[in-house]
């Protein structure tokens, strides 16, 4: 096996891993990673995204690429070909390769994580380079078996589609909601407002998690002011299957039925739409949302860990 640096290939010398990646995101997520595929490729051209692809017996075997973000290094894709077995060992080289170069450049405080496994195992490899892990779960939901109770919102709090303006203060919202919650632990965007809000360009205005999907996207407010206590934002990321990018309720207002509320509108908003499915990711520790989807009918289709090195 050799392993070589990814600005020594193109995106054609890539091109069948790329189509059996995107076949594993449509058959075991019911996700359309062709447009994911189509940045990477983009990048790998140009020759400006950082990465490895492994080598085994003349075929290009797995790939993996990083980018940097201000202090830290984000380990955004690693997908091995099951075609060359065994696959763990490709796994491990490429990430500790990644891992290595991510280490070596100066300033980098921090190293995240969050990597779908398809038919390889990526905790120990991520324990063995000291991560700490996070368990989540890729959870999936027939939008015409949904369990929904159509209680109305709490007198007092008024729902609204999404606005684009509502960007600033649905940043600090997220900011708030999330102090010493675990998955500030996991993304530390939610750590800061000027995060939050950098989180939110990548879902609402890029393409980063599917397309963003406004239509199916809301927000609460006092009925007497304009404070945001919660938001719920929805993304298309395959024909008929939408994707909760975020949800969250402001700190004090929580346990009040808002959460639920908010992905009921957003389920009935889906249905009016004919699509057919709704996914989510969430963190296994957090046991009451985890306990709110499952009412609503959502199931765990998927495990993986999210994983972050600090030195």
């Amino acid at each position: 096996m050799q392993i070589i640096d990814l600005r020594q290939v193109n995106s054609r010398s890539l091109e069948e891993l790329f189509q059996e990646e995107s076949r594993y995101w449509r058959e075991e997520l019911y996700w359309d990673y062709r447009p994911s595929i189509d940045l990477i490729r983009r990048f790998v051209d140009s020759r400006s995204l950082g990465g490895y692809a492994a080598v085994e017996d003349h075929h290009l075997a797995g790939y993996g690429f990083y980018v940097l973000e201000d202090h830290k290094g984000l380990i955004g894709g690693l997908f091995v070909s099951p075609r060359h077995p065994p696959q763990g060992p490709i796994t491990e080289r490429l990430l500790a390769e990644m891992v290595g170069a991510l280490r070596a450049i100066p300033g980098v405080e921090r190293i995240e994580a969050q990597l779908m496994p398809f038919g390889t195992e990526l905790d120990a490899p991520l324990l063995s380079r000291y991560f700490r892990l996070y368990p989540r779960q890729f959870m999936l939901l027939s939008l015409a078996d949904a369990h929904l109770t159509n209680v109305p919102l709490s007198a007092g709090f008024r729902l609204e589609r999404w606005s684009g303006g509502a960007l600033a203060s649905a940043a600090r919202l997220i900011h708030l909601a999330y102090a010493d919650h675990v998955d500030s632990q996991i993304n530390d965007q939610y750590c800061s407002e000027a995060g939050g809000l950098r989180f939110l360009r990548n879902i609402v205005l890029l393409p980063g998690c599917g397309q963003f999907l406004p239509e199916a996207s809301f927000i609460v407010r006092p009925v007497t002011g304009d404070a945001l206590i919660a938001i719920v934002l929805t993304s298309t990321v395959d024909d008929r299957v939408g994707h909760t990018t975020q949800i969250c309720v402001m700190p004090g207002y929580q346990g009040h039925g808002i959460g639920r509320h908010l992905m009921e509108q957003s389920i009935l908003a889906l249905r009016r739409r004919h699509y057919e499915r709704l996914s989510l990711t969430v963190t296994r520790v957090n046991t009451h949302a985890v306990a709110l989807y499952e009412q609503l009918g959502f199931r765990t289709v998927k495990t993986f860990a999210a994983g972050v090195w600090q030195p």
